[in-house]
């Protein structure tokens, strides 16, 4: 991942000594870059072969799985979604994922759908997503296989109002408790109990079907149920 202007902040200066300091410094950005590059994660993460799918230590024949779903969201969805077709091409059926307003547009997809939503407030158009991607995990089989996208961002792009409640308590509860300075952790303690997806509420969902998360974190300790709220994580 490239710095776009370090040339020009490696040569802004007429010291020698300088210019050097700040072409070391530009190469230790652009590795801390690579280093944490979604896209990059997911390829090193997934293979596909002649025999199966490759997860990390998890190995699927291809004899053992149906249909592949690719549901979840965040702020690095985007680049998780094009490894993920990279790597699975058209083995993939069919995919959805919510993402930031106005970065839907930055990404090549031809099986997975990116569907905009808002940030850090959620609006209507996450619900939407988060609603069609509980339909496409509703009625799968022990054969399919549900792969989940889960980075940061993800507890407020994703919303689904559990029973009598509302997208707009949601909406109040999460402002609260921002402007109250509550942690990460306390905020999506309090999401998830609002919602009808988080707190492993789509792993569920997806029964019987196997499921397998790819979960960028950012949440200090990378507490499962923390990040995004935990949409296939239990709430401890």
């Amino acid at each position: 991942m490239k710095i776009k202007n370090s040339e020009h902040l490696k040569s802004n200066t007429c010291i020698p000594e300088i210019r050097r300091l700040r072409a070391d410094a530009v190469k230790i950005l652009e590795t801390a870059l690579d280093a944490v590059d979604p896209r990059r994660a997911v390829l090193e993460k997934v293979q596909a072969s002649d025999l199966g799918l490759k997860i990390e230590d998890l190995n699927l024949p291809w004899d053992e799985i149906g249909d592949i779903v690719v549901v979840g969201g965040g702020k690095a969805a985007g680049p998780m979604a094009e490894a993920i077709e990279e790597t699975l091409g058209d083995r993939v059926k069919d995919g959805l994922l919510n993402v930031l307003k106005g970065t839907e547009c930055n990404y090549s997809l031809t099986r997975i759908k990116l569907n905009p939503a808002s940030h850090p407030i959620p609006d209507q158009s996450g619900v939407q997503g988060v609603r069609a991607m509980m339909r496409m995990v509703s009625g799968l089989d022990r054969r399919d296989l549900v792969i989940c996208l889960i980075s940061g961002g993800g507890s407020a792009l994703m919303p689904l109002p559990a029973e009598d409640v509302t997208l707009e308590d949601i909406q109040n509860v999460t402002g609260i408790l921002l402007k109250a300075g509550a942690t990460i952790n306390e905020l999506n303690a309090v999401r998830k109990h609002l919602s009808a997806f988080k707190g492993g509420q789509l792993a569920r969902a997806s029964q019987p079907a196997k499921v397998v998360s790819l979960i960028l974190s950012d949440v200090v300790g990378s507490p499962l149920d923390v990040i995004a709220s935990g949409p296939t994580s239990p709430d401890p």
